[in-house]
Formats: structure tokens, C-alpha cells, sequence
């Protein structure tokens, strides 16, 4: 007995009938546009939200420009690993799973990313914790806000409603909610942020060029590391990347590969299509760093107020009422739920599909059979949110979880770019690969990478540079 055929046709399964042309410029391009936005809700999270905050107080203006440089440098690595997908149809831990040396069923990179999924529950966990501290402020329930009986209350919310919303795990679902949490966060930061010159706490296009301005001084080494390394695309979102290109339909609307012109003229037309997708990605997500970024260095800078451990966030609200009124505080607080919510909404999802991903490399399931791919994402969309939250009421430490997960995360992003570099030599085209410029931002990006990865371990085992 046959099984019946989904209503949408599956995205894994490259068929020659689902083959479809790519639009040519942005205006017919726009409602193909998706997977980057997605990205976008993840990325301007909890690291914005918390470490480039700190970062604006800490430096001031002086490195703004290290804002937009740190975002910008990663899309490569995001560009190629999404150029792969489209033209193999085959997402992230498929590909990491190739490359050598292999342990049985798994390659190193594989393995490497089964051991971040345990860290990452605390940063992740972080996450949850930030927006139950939130909400505990603006609406505390069953004690003070911010003790655990509310905490406790706000994260059982979280967990539950992130379950409800997102078991269905469909892509449209998916997409439509990412904008939506984005529109609404980069709204309320940008008019905080870029409102700023109309108060007290105002700045000047002085201080913007001033940081505009390509300068490390003496004591911020420390401060533009952490910046490159917290900042813009991480490892998590260049795996979920090629995920959510598929879902998308660019790898289908390209169809399998039947060495023809004809097919590489779709591939480069999707392709296209999909570099659109990142510049917006990285529009919206440098803007809400910015704004971040901008809020530290103008509000709490001069003050000499770096906020930090589980205070963060009231510090920060309570900063702004002080400083604009109790509009602000109250503003910053739901922008704060919205950029948490956000990046929940997004993760989720993400890492349910790559860990079911991890399930069938191991055995569990094939693939391509999308009933037990179904079932496999949403038995890990119940089980991540409650890990996660339970993770935070254990440690109720998110400052802290946050930085863990970030940490090893950079640490990944090496190995990341390895199997991008592999992947793109042994399975996508020399026609298809974005000439000599691409494969340049991808040196530059992965020197780049690989000194932040050099940096991060000495500094952690006690070296200090610079």
C-alpha cells in the first residue's frame, strides 16, 4: 500500500517535473526570498541582545565599524555552504558527514556537531531564561519578578507555547512568524537606538563616523574579538542555512543534475536568488546589531555602566527609564521578549531538523521517507524546549550559559568552514562556484575564522593577547 503523497511535494526529493525557472531581479525575486529572514530571527538574539550591548558600554563608539565588518565577513562561509545545497539538494550534516576521516556511520565534523547539540542546550537554554526574565519583569506572576517561583512560571510558558506553535513544523508557518517576531524587534531597537539623538542620551554624526573609522586602539583587542566572534552568522545558523534553502524550494526548483547547460542556468539562476536572500539577511541583522551596539555606547558608556551577569536586563531597563522615562524601559523590555522569542522561534526548528538529520545518518530512519522525517523533527521539537528550559531553572545563570555555547560554538565554526571548503571542491562545479571573487571572500573569511578559533582557545587557557 502506497503512502500518500504530502499536499506540498517534498523539498528533499529533486524531481525533473518540479523544475522551475528563477526570477531575474530583485522586484520578481522578493517573494522568493525567506531562508535568510529566518536566519535573521536566530541571529539577533541573545548575543545581541546581552554581549554587543555590554560591548557599546565597554568600547563606545570606537568600534561601531567593527559591527558591520563582523557581520559582513561571515556570509561567505553561509553563501557557499547555500550554493552547495541548491545544486546537491542535500542538506548541512549530509554534507559534513562526507567529509574525512570517518568513525563508522559518522565523520569527524558529524561527530564534532553531536557534541556542540549538548553544550548548546545551555546556550540555547539562555535564550528561554532571557525572555522568561523578561516577561517576569513587565508581568511578574506567583513572587517578585526575577525570583524563581516567577522565573520558574515564565519559563514553563515559554517552553509550552514554543511547543504548541511550532509542533506542526511547517516551512510557511515557519517563515511568516520569523518576519513577523523581526519587523517587530528591529522596529522597537532602531527607534530606541536611532532615537537617541532627540534625548538627553543623545549622540552625534560625529560619533558615528568617529566609529566608521577602520581603528583598534590600545585595551579593545580583547572587546573586538569578542565582537567578531559573538556577532552576525555563527555555526549554528550556517548549518540551519542550507535547511531552510531546500525547504525553500531552491534545490527542487533546480532539479537533479543532468549535466546539461540547461540545469546549470537554473542552478546559477537559484543561486542568484540566493544571494539576494543573504544580503537582506544581513541587512536586517547588521541594523539590529547596530542598534544594540548604538544603545550601549550612547546610554551606558559614558556612565561607565557595564552591565553584567543575570542583572543585564533590568540594568538595562532600568538605565533607560532613568535616563528617557518609563516609556523606554517598558519599550526595551518587549523589544527584549521579541529579539528572544525570535531567536526561539528560529532555533527550534533548526535544530530539530538537523538533529533528526543526525538520527537517520545514524541508522534510525531514512532520509528521504518524509513520514518518519516528520515524526523525527517533531519529537525533538518537544524535547529541545524542555532541555532547554530545564537547563536554565537549573543553572539560572543565562549570562553565563549564553557565553559557554558561544564558545564552543566559534570553536565549530572552524570545522564548519573546513567541510565548506571541501564540499565545495568535490561536489559543486567549477562553473558553479562564483568565480575568483567568491573564492577570495572565502579565504578572507576563513583566515578570519580560524584566528578567532586560535584566539578564543589561548585566551581561554590563561594566554593573554594584546
Amino acid at each position: 500500500m502506497s503512502v500518500t503523497q504530502p499536499e506540498v511535494q517534498d523539498p528533499y526529493v529533486l524531481r525533473p517535473e518540479d523544475i522551475k525557472d528563477a526570477p531575474r531581479g530583485w522586484a520578481a525575486s522578493l517573494r522568493y526570498l525567506g531562508p535568510g529572514l529566518i536566519l535573521s530571527a536566530s541571529i539577533v538574539g541573545s548575543g545581541e541582545l546581552i554581549a554587543t550591548t555590554a560591548l557599546g558600554a565597554e568600547a563606545g563608539f570606537v568600534l561601531l565599524w567593527m559591527v558591520v565588518f563582523s557581520t559582513l565577513v561571515k556570509v561567505a562561509v553561509q553563501v557557499e555552504l547555500g550554493r552547495w545545497a541548491i545544486v546537491t539538494g542535500q542538506p548541512s550534516l549530509e554534507g559534513y558527514n562526507k567529509v574525512p576521516p570517518r568513525f563508522g556511520r559518522l565523520g569527524w565534523v558529524s561527530v564534532l556537531w553531536i557534541l556542540l547539540a549538548v553544550v548548546k542546550v545551555l546556550q540555547v537554554g539562555g535564550v528561554v531564561g532571557g525572555c522568561a526574565a523578561a516577561l517576569s519583569i513587565l508581568f511578574p506572576i506567583g513572587s517578585e519578578p526575577l525570583e524563581f517561583p516567577s522565573l520558574a512560571i515564565w519559563t514553563t510558558i515559554v517552553v509550552v507555547g514554543a511547543i504548541v506553535s511550532l509542533y506542526s513544523n511547517r516551512y510557511g508557518l515557519i517563515e511568516r512568524g520569523a518576519v513577523v517576531l523581526t519587523v517587530i524587534f528591529v522596529s522597537i531597537t532602531c527607534a530606541i537606538a536611532f532615537g537617541l539623538p532627540f534625548t538627553p542620551a543623545g549622540y552625534g554624526l560625529s560619533d558615528i563616523a568617529t566609529g566608521l573609522q577602520f581603528s583598534l586602539p590600545a585595551g579593545v583587542l580583547g572587546a573586538a574579538v569578542a565582537m567578531f566572534g559573538l556577532t552576525g552568522i555563527t555555526s549554528d545558523e550556517i548549518t540551519y542555512y542550507p535547511y531552510w534553502c531546500i525547504e525553500k524550494g531552491y534545490a527542487r526548483w533546480t532539479g537533479p543534475n543532468d549535466g546539461t547547460e540547461e540545469w546549470r542556468d537554473r542552478a546559477r539562476g537559484w543561486i542568484r536568488v540566493m544571494y539576494k536572500d543573504a544580503f537582506v539577511s544581513w541587512v536586517v541583522y547588521t541594523v539590529g546589531t547596530l542598534a544594540f551596539y548604538i544603545m550601549g555606547a550612547a546610554v551606558l558608556h559614558d556612565r561607565r555602566l557595564v552591565p553584567e551577569d543575570n542583572q543585564m536586563i533590568i540594568v538595562l531597563s532600568n538605565t533607560y527609564t532613568q535616563t528617557l522615562g518609563e516609556w523606554a524601559g517598558v519599550v526595551f523590555l518587549v523589544g527584549a521578549v521579541a529579539v528572544l522569542g525570535s531567536t526561539l522561534w528560529a532555533a527550534l526548528p533548526s535544530w530539530a531538523r538537523v538533529a533528526a538529520n543526525a538520527v537517520s545518518l545514524l541508522g534510525g530512519f531514512e532520509w528521504h521517507d518524509t513520514v518518519q522525517r516528520t515524526k523525527w523533527i517533531r519529537v525533538f521539537t518537544v524535547i529541545f524546549p524542555i532541555a532547554w528550559g530545564s537547563a536554565y531553572l537549573y543553572f539560572t545563570s543565562p549570562v553565563l550559559m549564553i557565553q559557554t555555547g558561544g564558545f564552543i560554538g566559534g570553536l565549530f565554526l572552524i570545522a564548519v568552514v573546513v567541510a565548506t571548503w571541501y564540499l565545495r571542491k568535490t561536489e559543486v562545479e567549477p562553473e558553479l562556484r562564483g568565480g575568483p571573487f567568491f573564492e577570495i571572500a572565502l579565504g578572507v573569511s576563513t583566515v578570519l575564522i580560524i584566528g578567532l578559533g586560535i584566539y578564543t582557545a589561548v585566551s581561554v587557557f590563561g594566554v593573554t593577547i594584546g
